[in-house]
């Protein structure tokens, strides 16, 4: 019985993070959040502020943030039209979890490079 309370116990972590990982994962959606969350919020501007992103997959992950109501695309009325992307306020509830992961990835450059 305690074998099967621990699997439980397993998948009920296990579920969220994967969900999590789902809307996050990938090389670009979290330098995507990044970008426009420290003001880039013209297309040209975020793709200029992460090295290799093509504007063809730019612009799929655009889409995808903004169906899981991370990122708003803003469509000026003027001449010529102007687009912007913001962060939505739930995409703050990211902030934690993007500190914690550069937290992380600077001990690790050390554990690793220290010999």
């Amino acid at each position: 019985m305690a074998q099967k309370k621990q699997h439980c116990d397993c998948l009920s972590t296990i579920k969220p993070v994967r969900d999590t990982l789902d809307v996050i994962n990938g090389k670009w959606k979290l330098p995507i959040i990044i970008s426009v969350g420290v003001g880039n919020d013209r297309f040209t501007d975020i793709q200029e502020s992460i090295p290799g992103i093509t504007p063809k997959v730019l612009a799929k992950e655009l889409k995808d943030l903004e169906q899981h109501k991370l990122i708003t695309r803003i469509v000026a009325d003027e001449y010529p039209v102007k687009i912007t992307y913001k962060l939505e306020p739930y995409a703050d509830t990211l902030t934690p979890i993007i500190y914690a992961l550069k937290d992380w990835g600077e001990n690790h450059r050390k554990v690793v490079t220290e010999r």
